[in-house]
Formats: structure tokens, C-alpha cells, sequence
């Protein structure tokens, strides 16, 4: 059961700032709002298909010549690791132990040439090229959180879009990107210089680490599953119908002045009043993050464990009117025991919740307009290291991607790495394109801005769209 402490920390109510037009303080940030509005729908005369995107996001770093690029014929430890299967597309095969994706390879595309140019000892360079198509601002060692940064999609979206029926426009879930625990947050996560009241809601079910065993939350402890009802995202019994309006009207009635008024301290504590107001008053919206209605069927064929639970939560979510959902699922960064750990712990859920999202979402006639994306920090090298038992270590000269639905045509690969899966040879893809392409489905272009606090404008494309594969 997830704990109240957990959604109602300080860290997560910080983190809704998209949930009310209140987070904008001043009206120069209203005027800079009303002005990028007009912005996106000048720049966009031709929306994109994708209302929303399911962006599924494999932390740690996930092997392209195990899951997507498969290299049966490379030489010595540069060989896929698992046996190639062919998909229901000829001509395009991918892991074996991928079956449920498969037989659906005509629903989504493989981009096997994505590259960027940072630093691949650090995964928050990854992490902040991946969530937001740019750099981070050069600093030493591991990229965390930072003001400086630029925003990520989600909160790109928060600011474009704003909240839709009492829900955000963006949340993560079910943790953090972080391999240490809070404050060493990695970079590209939140709204960067935009300004906190841009951040993603982050949903954090207690996951602080990489380790392996994360995907089965304890039996006790911090961690809880996803999918469960939240804590204080509803009225207490005794506050229902009437009482809360009433006491509400008594507060302003007596027009006491606060200690501190007109300090950036009450400020902040009064948007974050009203947020968790906003929040209350769509309590039934706010179901959408609670599973239990799910039949159980389907409940199971998602998984039973924190990536299905998480990714189940996304479908209700994007249903719900929410843009963007990020799903992390972490344990991807094998330098030891990968082979293990990719057949064991990794590749069947992924399987299974990322299968199960396809087929439900087509289901639901969701798929044409739900974007669904799949992507890491970067992949893993084309030799196994000698550590003991043995791995693969970071590699960003060369990934694979996936993207299906959202006006996305299934059933092809763009894209080809060398023999090895070690560079790209034909159609190399900087990872800004593979961003601005998830920005085209959603109906943005290079002429998109967002707008900061000293409302300067600044356009959220850094590469450009695949448009061959619409």
C-alpha cells in the first residue's frame, strides 16, 4: 500500500506545479503563457495525430544486440547474447525473448541509429538527452538536477498545455531517475530554467535504486506497488460535502494577515494550498492512478509487478486526459551479470507490460492517437567486459529506439548499425531527432517556444522529426 508520506512529501507536492493556472504569480508569466499559446497554434497548422505519449523509459541503459538490433552473425562477445526471432513483419527480427512484441511488430517502428554526444560515463547526460533533445549545461562530474538545464517534455508540455480535467499534463512514475536515493536526482527531469511550477508530477513509490530486485516491491519497507489507492489525493470523511467550502469561506472571512505575507516563503506555501485544492476538488479524476476497477485479467497480463503495474497506470492516465506519462523501469545497467539479469529480470516484463500496453491501447481505439516511445540513456558495448560475472558497459555511439502509434506507421526499421552494433552506417539519428520526432506527433514544430520567468523565448525543438516514419 503506498504510504501517505510518499505522494504527499514536500519533494512531490513540488513537483505539481502543472496542476493549476495559480503556480503563475505574476502577470507578466500570465501574459508570457497567453503569448506562447498563441505561439504553438500559429506554429502548428497541422497538429500532430498523438493527443498524448506513454513514454516508456529503460534506466540504466538498455543492450541494442538484445533487444531490438540483434547481431546473431557478429563476431566473439560482439554476438547477440539470445537467439533472434522473426516478427510478423518479414524481413524484421528481434530478441526471442520478445515475443509478445513480435507478433505485433507491424503496430510500432525500430529506429537502430540513435547516437548522441555525451559523456557515456555519466547516465544523466543520457537521461537529459533523452528527456529533452539538448545538452546539459557542462559541469563536473554526474549531471543532477539543475536549474540551468533545459526542460523536459513533460514539462514542456505543462507549459503548453496546462492541466486537463484537474489532472497534469505530465507525470512520472513509479520513481525517480536516480541511482543514489534524493538530491542526486539526475539531470533532465524537471522543468529546468522554465521554473519549478513547470515540474512533472513524480509519483515516487519508494524505488531510490538500480538494483535488480526493484521490480517486485517488498513485503514491507518503502517501497509499494503502483496502482493503489493515493493518500490524501481525497477528502477525509469528515470533510466532505459542504465542511471544507465552509471552512474555507471562515478563513477568508476573517482576513487575518499572515506573518511573513508578501515573502516568496508564503507565497510558495499559498500555490501549493491552492494546488493541493485543485487536486481535492478533482478527487475522482485522480482514480485514474488506482487500478483496483481493472479486471483482473488484465491486471495479469499487464504483470503483477511495478513496470506493468506502472504501465497499466499510464493507459488510465492518457485516458484520463493526461499528455505525457513517463514509466521508468530500471535495472538496466549491466556491467555485471547481464546475462542473468537481461534474461531473468529484465526482457520478460518488458515483454509482457510493453506487449499488453499495444494490444490494450488498440483495443480501446487509443493507439492512433497515444503515442507510445521506448528509450534509455544510451545502449551497451559491443564487447562483453571482463568483470566477474561479466557484463556490458555504457555505450551512446549507438542505440536502438522504438516508436509506435501517435500517427507513427508500424512495421519498419530506420535506420542500421555497423556489424558489430557498434556505430551507425546508414541513416544515424542524434538523438535531438528522435526527441523533435516525439514533439511532431504531438503537434509541435521548430517554431515551438516556451517562455521563461524574464519571458524570453526559447524553441523546445534541438534536432529535427523523422517524418518518414508517419
Amino acid at each position: 500500500m503506498l504510504k501517505a508520506f510518499v505522494p504527499l512529501s514536500r519533494r512531490t507536492c513540488l513537483q505539481a506545479g502543472g496542476l493549476s493556472v495559480l503556480g503563475l504569480t505574476s502577470s507578466q508569466l500570465l501574459s508570457a503563457r497567453e503569448h506562447t499559446n498563441r505561439t504553438v497554434l500559429e506554429s502548428t497548422p497541422n497538429s500532430g495525430k498523438a493527443k498524448s505519449c506513454i513514454l516508456l523509459y529503460m534506466l540504466g541503459g538498455p543492450p541494442q544486440q538484445e533487444t531490438f538490433d540483434m547481431k546473431p552473425e557478429a563476431p566473439g562477445s560482439a554476438r547477440s547474447l539470445f537467439p533472434a526471432i522473426a516478427t510478423n513483419v518479414p524481413g524484421i527480427e528481434i530478441c526471442g525473448l520478445l515475443p509478445d512484441l513480435a507478433r505485433q511488430a507491424d503496430r510500432f517502428a525500430i529506429i537502430r541509429s540513435v547516437f548522441h554526444g555525451g559523456n557515456a560515463l555519466f547516465h544523466g547526460a543520457g537521461v537529459h538527452y533523452n528527456l529533452t533533445g539538448f545538452p546539459n549545461v557542462p559541469r563536473e562530474g554526474e549531471p543532477f538536477l539543475d536549474r540551468r538545464d533545459y526542460p523536459s517534455i513533460g514539462a514542456v508540455l505543462n507549459q503548453l498545455r496546462g492541466s486537463q480535467h484537474g489532472l497534469p499534463a505530465s507525470v512520472q512514475l513509479p520513481m525517480w531517475i536516480t541511482q543514489d536515493g534524493p538530491g542526486r536526482e539526475w539531470a533532465g527531469q524537471n522543468a529546468g530554467f522554465l521554473g519549478r511550477q513547470y515540474d512533472p508530477l513524480v509519483m515516487d513509490y519508494g524505488y531510490l535504486k538500480l538494483n535488480m530486485d526493484f521490480n517486485k516491491a517488498p513485503a514491507s519497507g518503502e517501497a509499494s506497488l503502483p496502482g493503489t489507492q493515493l493518500p490524501g489525493f481525497s477528502l477525509n470523511e469528515e470533510l466532505k460535502g459542504s465542511r471544507l467550502g465552509k471552512r474555507l469561506e471562515l478563513q477568508r472571512a476573517l482576513g487575518r494577515q499572515q506573518i511573513g505575507d508578501g515573502t516568496s516563503l508564503v507565497r510558495d506555501w499559498k500555490k501549493n494550498q491552492a494546488q493541493a485544492l485543485d487536486v481535492l476538488g478533482a478527487a475522482s479524476t485522480w482514480k485514474a492512478f488506482d487500478i483496483e476497477s481493472e479486471s483482473s485479467s488484465l491486471r495479469a497480463r499487464y504483470g503483477d509487478d511495478r513496470l506493468g503495474r506502472s504501465c497499466l497506470v499510464a493507459r488510465r492516465l492518457v485516458e484520463a486526459g493526461v499528455s505525457l506519462v513517463t514509466v521508468i523501469f530500471g535495472g538496466w545497467d549491466t556491467h555485471s551479470h547481464h546475462l542473468e539479469h537481461t534474461r531473468d529480470q529484465l526482457l520478460p516484463p518488458l515483454n509482457r507490460a510493453f506487449g499488453t500496453l499495444l494490444d490494450d491501447l488498440a483495443d480501446r481505439g487509443m493507439l492512433d492517437t497515444t503515442l507510445v516511445a521506448w528509450t534509455g540513456e544510451f545502449g551497451r558495448t559491443p564487447v562483453i567486459n571482463g568483470n566477474s560475472p561479466p557484463g556490458r558497459d555504457h555505450w551512446a555511439s549507438v542505440y536502438s529506439t522504438v516508436l509506435a502509434g501517435g500517427g507513427v506507421c508500424g512495421g519498419q526499421v530506420y535506420g542500421k548499425s555497423d556489424k558489430l552494433a557498434a556505430e551507425p552506417v546508414d541513416n544515424p539519428v542524434p538523438v535531438a531527432d528522435f526527441v523533435a520526432t516525439i514533439y511532431h506527433a504531438l503537434g509541435y514544430d521548430a517554431e515551438t517556444t516556451v517562455i521563461d520567468p524574464l519571458s524570453r523565448p526559447h524553441r523546445i525543438l534541438a534536432g529535427r522529426p523523422l517524418t518518414g516514419l508517419f
